[in-house]
């Protein structure tokens, strides 16, 4: 049996997956994995993998100058994860921010964070503008994701993306899994004329195996058909795969080739190792270790390097500008005209001795790069006369042929980490108008019963 020896890398705060009550927690290292640990007085020890393996968790973790929300709309009473509004202890300012425009679905997922396909009244537009001032009372405009549920579910959805153009969010994007898309192109088309930037396309592989397994039938089809009707409008698309080990994990390759395939109007992967929270097949039943259920970030870098045979190497993919460092990562890349990809980031395993930059510059950042990385780009330049080759080639190419591969790591009552939640830039809009950090809004425990979204 192999014996590694054990360290506590950080001290925190969690919360028990049973109770929700909030407990102490400690990263603890042995060998090359990293596991979040904590006990519960009434329901004992949980300990789940955070970190396993290569990039090393202790050189890819990097400081952040924490900045407070501009405008808190909560004050702190219970402490953290128990006054989200955000609430004035909060360490980092909105940099997306969801509203779920509808709980409706037309598919029913075996994974499904929001738990959507309820019968819920849809929000009428005058609840929406309120949440999009909300966000402007909170501290200005910020990149918005309309969600759900499903949001083309709504036939009014361009009247929604109208409504916050016309408040100032100059970047709104749609979270869908792109089936009315695939069969409606004037709507396609009316999204585009509201001023629509972007689709995050639900998006689990090219196989329709893992389809009928995650979304409960054969869908690749229509998921290509989405995609060609926002290349013939002229909307980006971000493809979003949910990572399910013994599902999907072998797939990071064929998707990444697969999203090569379709750009520029594709213009990237962002990758979602899966998190137990909503609805899921099961909740983890082993208290220890419950390693099989997990993929955590690291691995997804490996194996992006490993199934795409080097077309991306692990070295190409940075810690998070915006968020805290363990919960996402990312690469830039140029795509040159025989294939190859220009990785123009590179992680750094040593400090360099810079200073971190305050958080409100990395929010600011973050917003910045997503908009314009996100959004179609304009037909590639074909004036000027032939390419000179090298830079010149480069240059060109980066005006169109961008592409980014990125992940999140979402948390769950298994994993949830108090640290990184201060640091949460992805928020969402609740109902009341008060602004939750994701993986608070949508923190369950074993039994399903929510923190926040009970609240509705």
């Amino acid at each position: 049996m192999t014996t590694y020896t054990e360290s506590i890398l950080a001290a925190t705060e969690s919360v028990c997956p049973e109770c929700l009550a909030r407990i102490p927690a400690f990263h603890i290292r042995r060998g090359a994995d990293v596991y979040l640990t904590k006990a519960c007085e009434e329901h004992g020890v949980f300990e789940t993998i955070i970190w396993r393996g290569e990039p090393a968790y202790e050189t890819w973790i990097r400081p952040k100058l924490p900045t407070t929300p501009e405008k808190p709309l909560t004050t702190v009473e219970r402490g953290c994860p128990f006054d989200c509004g955000l609430c004035p202890d909060h360490r980092q300012q909105t940099c997306t921010a969801l509203l779920e425009v509808t709980q409706r679905c037309n598919l029913y997922c075996a994974f499904c964070f929001a738990s959507s396909g309820s019968n819920v009244a849809d929000p009428d537009l005058a609840t929406i503008e309120g949440w999009y001032r909300s966000l402007l009372r909170s501290g200005g405009p910020c990149n918005v994701q309309l969600s759900g549920g499903e949001p083309t579910l709504r036939d009014d959805l361009p009247d929604i993306v109208a409504l916050g153009r016309d408040l100032g969010f100059d970047f709104i994007q749609v979270n869908t899994n792109g089936l009315r898309l695939a069969r409606d192109p004037d709507y396609v088309a009316a999204l585009k004329e509201a001023g629509l930037a972007s689709i995050f396309l639900q998006f689990d592989g090219t196989d329709d195996a893992i389809y009928t397994k995650l979304r409960g039938r054969p869908i690749l089809a229509e998921k290509e058909a989405a995609i060609a009707a926002c290349a013939a409008h002229g909307l980006g698309v971000i493809l979003v795969p949910t990572l399910v080990p013994g599902i999907n994990t072998h797939a990071l390759g064929d998707i990444v080739r697969f999203a090569l395939a379709h750009a520029p109007v594709v213009r990237g992967v962002h990758f979602q190792p899966v998190s137990y929270f909503g609805r899921t097949p099961s909740a983890p039943e082993v208290r220890f270790r419950d390693d099989a259920a997990r993929i955590t970030i690291p691995e997804v870098i490996r194996a992006l390097e490993a199934q795409t045979e080097g077309l991306v190497k692990a070295a190409q993919f940075i810690p998070p500008g915006c968020e805290n460092a363990l919960c996402s990562f990312h690469g830039n890349f140029v795509i040159l005209a025989d294939g190859r990809l220009f990785g123009w980031t590179h992680h750094q395993p040593k400090t360099c001795g810079c200073q971190p930059k305050p958080a409100e510059e990395g929010a600011a950042e973050a917003r910045s790069f997503v908009a314009h990385q996100w959004t179609a780009p304009e037909p590639i330049s074909t004036s000027g006369g032939p390419s000179l080759g090298g830079w010149d080639e480069l240059l060109e190419r980066a005006k169109t042929y961008t592409f980014c591969i990125s992940g999140m790591a979402f948390q769950d009552a298994w994993t949830l980490d108090l640290e990184r939640l201060r640091d949460c830039c992805i928020h969402v809009v609740a109902p009341d108008g008060r602004i939750v950090p994701f993986c608070a809004y949508n923190l369950t425990a074993r039994d399903g019963r929510a923190l926040y979204r009970s609240r509705e």
